[in-house]
């Protein structure tokens, strides 16, 4: 299965379009937050998450590094809301153009179980078994997009140069 995401073409169409549907979803969740606003809705998800923690079946909270964490973030809220709705927006270009479309699913994936663990379940599932074929297939699910030079480019420019200029080699 992984080699198949990985090195066909027909699995490359099918991430096309799998990828696609998610940035625009992404997209569209992001550019409403920056639009309309988010920083009520982040405040209130963040206080919900520290009042109402996730428990276990024992009444226990089930991620109290997280909810310390929260906590933490909370009086910051203006900015977090600021990096949720430009992240969202940004993972969504990303995942519809096929531009660097490992690390925008990576943090697509990172936001979805952020959402997790504070209480939110909503479509987060659906989004996380979708982005987990995209990041398993790397760089063939975003060959059909700008990954196709992109990649490349990083590659021989970037990756090259950092080489020759390598204090240890």
């Amino acid at each position: 299965m992984v080699k198949f995401l990985r090195t066909s073409k027909i699995a490359s169409i099918i991430l096309a379009i799998i990828r696609i549907y998610l940035g625009v979803l992404w997209t569209m969740a992001g550019w409403e937050k920056i639009t309309g606003g988010a920083s009520g809705a982040v405040k209130g998800l963040l206080t919900n998450a520290v009042k109402n923690p996730v428990t276990g079946p024992t009444g226990k909270v089930v991620y109290p590094w997280f909810n310390d964490m929260l906590s933490a973030i909370l009086p910051h809220y203006r900015g977090m809301s600021l990096m949720v709705s430009w992240g969202e927006f940004l993972v969504g270009l990303g995942l519809i153009f096929g531009c660097l479309t490992t690390a925008a699913v990576f943090f697509g994936l990172l936001m979805n179980f952020s959402y997790m663990l504070a209480g939110a379940i909503s479509v987060n599932p659906e989004y996380i078994f979708l982005e987990y074929f995209i990041i398993i297939a790397g760089f063939n699910a975003g060959k059909i997009g700008l990954d196709y030079w992109v990649i490349p480019w990083i590659r021989t420019n970037i990756f090259k140069q950092r080489q020759k200029s390598d204090i240890w080699s």
